[in-house]
C-alpha cells in the first residue's frame, strides 16, 4: 500500500518534508506536487491528471491532503471507494465555502506575481482555480466512500473547523482530531503531531 500525502493550494510537495520523516513506513510513502497537472486553472482538469497518477500505481492506497489536498482525496475516494484504503483529511471542504473563495480569489488579484513564485503556480492559475473550485458540493456522494475517515484540523483554523465537525456527523466512520495551537497548515506548523495523526489513521 501506497502513502500518498497531498499538499494544499499555495503549498508544494516540500510541505511534507517534516512530517514524512517521522512516518514509519517512509519508503512507501510519496508527495507529488500538484502544479504540473493545473494546466489551465480548472478543477476538472487539476483532478483528472492527479487522478490518472493515482490510477497508474496501480495499488491500494491511502490518502492524506490537506485542504485543496484533502478535496481531492475526498474526491478521488468518491469515485474509486474500491482503491482507497484510508484517508486522512486535514483542513478540509466538502461543500466549497463559496464567499470565501470569492475573497480569497480578490485578494489574489491585489496580489503581485512574484507572490505566487514559492507555490509553483501562476497568478492566474491560482485565481482560476479558486474560482472553479467554488461549484464543487460533494454532500451527496458521501455516502459512497467505503473506507474510515480520519479527520483533523488545527484549533485555530477558523475557516475550516466548522466543515471538519460537520463532515465527522456526516460520515458514520470519521474521527475529528483538533491540532492544539496550530493554524491551517498542519503540515508545516505541527509536523509531530501531524505525523501522529497519519499513524493513527493507518492503524484504522
Amino acid at each position: 500500500m501506497k502513502i500518498i500525502l497531498i499538499h494544499g493550494l499555495g503549498q508544494t510537495a516540500g510541505a511534507w518534508s517534516k512530517t514524512v520523516g517521522l512516518l514509519p513506513q517512509e519508503e512507501n510513502v510519496l508527495c507529488p506536487g500538484l502544479s504540473g497537472y493545473v494546466g489551465g486553472g480548472s478543477y476538472g482538469e487539476l483532478y483528472a491528471g492527479f487522478s490518472r497518477y493515482l490510477d497508474e500505481l496501480g495499488q491500494p492506497l491511502f490518502l492524506c491532503g490537506l485542504s485543496l489536498g484533502a478535496v481531492l482525496a475526498l474526491n478521488y475516494a468518491i469515485d474509486r471507494p474500491g482503491s482507497v484504503r484510508g484517508l486522512a483529511l486535514a483542513a478540509p471542504q466538502f461543500r466549497m465555502p463559496k464567499a470565501l473563495l470569492r475573497f480569497q480569489g480578490a485578494v489574489f488579484r491585489l496580489m503581485p506575481e512574484k507572490s505566487f513564485a514559492g507555490s509553483g503556480l501562476t497568478k492566474k492559475q491560482m485565481i482560476s482555480l479558486t474560482g472553479d473550485m467554488a461549484r464543487l458540493d460533494f454532500t451527496s456522494s458521501l455516502g459512497r466512500i467505503e473506507c474510515p475517515v480520519s479527520i483533523a484540523c488545527g484549533e485555530r483554523d477558523k475557516a475550516n473547523i466548522s466543515a471538519a465537525l460537520e463532515l465527522e456527523r456526516l460520515l458514520p466512520q470519521a474521527r475529528l482530531t483538533v491540532i492544539k495551537g496550530a493554524g491551517h497548515e498542519i503540515n508545516t506548523e505541527a509536523p509531530e503531531e501531524t505525523a501522529c495523526f497519519i499513524i493513527e489513521a493507518l492503524r484504522r
